[in-house]
C-alpha cells in the first residue's frame, strides 16, 4: 500500500494534477483506490460502462481498438478521463503491458476536486485536448490524398 506522501507524489507525476496544491492532492489521496495489474490483464473493455479515471503510478498500459494500439502509456500518465466525466462506455480497451499499479479515482471524489481546485478542471480540459488532437491527427494520416 502505498503512502498518502507517495499517492500525492504519484498524482504530481500526472499533467492533470501537476498544477494542483499538495495539501488538496493529500485530501485526494484517500479517495484514491491501488490497483494491480499484471502483464497481459485487461483493465476495462471497449463498451462497458465506465465512471472512473486511472493514474498509472508504475508501469504501462496499452490502449486499443481490438488488435489497433492507439496509445502506450507510461508511469505518470492518466486514462480513462472521458468515462470519469460523462460515465458512458469506453470509447477503447486498456490492457496491462507490464505488471502495472493504477491509482483509480471515481467520478464522485473527481467531480468534488473540480469544484474545489479550478487546476484540475483545466488539467482534464488539456488532456482531452491533447488526445482530441492525436485522434484528428491519426485521421488525417489514415485519409486519403487527393491526387495531383
Amino acid at each position: 500500500m502505498l503512502t498518502t506522501v507517495e499517492k500525492v507524489i504519484a498524482l504530481k507525476r500526472a499533467s492533470v494534477f501537476a498544477q494542483v496544491p499538495d495539501e488538496a492532492l493529500a485530501e485526494l489521496a484517500p479517495c484514491l483506490e491501488e490497483v494491480e495489474y499484471t502483464a497481459g490483464q485487461t483493465v476495462f473493455q471497449k463498451g462497458e460502462l465506465g465512471d472512473c479515471l486511472y493514474v498509472i503510478a508504475n508501469g504501462e498500459i496499452r490502449i486499443h481498438d481490438g488488435d489497433r494500439t492507439l496509445n502506450d502509456l507510461r508511469t505518470g500518465e492518466v486514462f480513462g478521463e472521458m468515462a470519469a466525466l460523462d460515465a458512458e462506455p469506453r470509447s477503447a480497451s486498456a490492457t496491462a503491458s507490464e505488471d502495472t499499479l493504477l491509482l483509480r479515482l471515481d467520478q464522485e471524489p473527481l467531480y468534488e476536486i473540480m469544484e474545489d481546485r479550478i487546476e484540475v478542471a483545466r488539467g482534464i480540459i488539456r488532456v482531452l485536448s491533447r488526445h482530441l488532437r492525436a485522434r484528428l491527427s491519426d485521421l488525417g494520416e489514415l485519409s486519403p490524398q487527393p491526387a495531383r
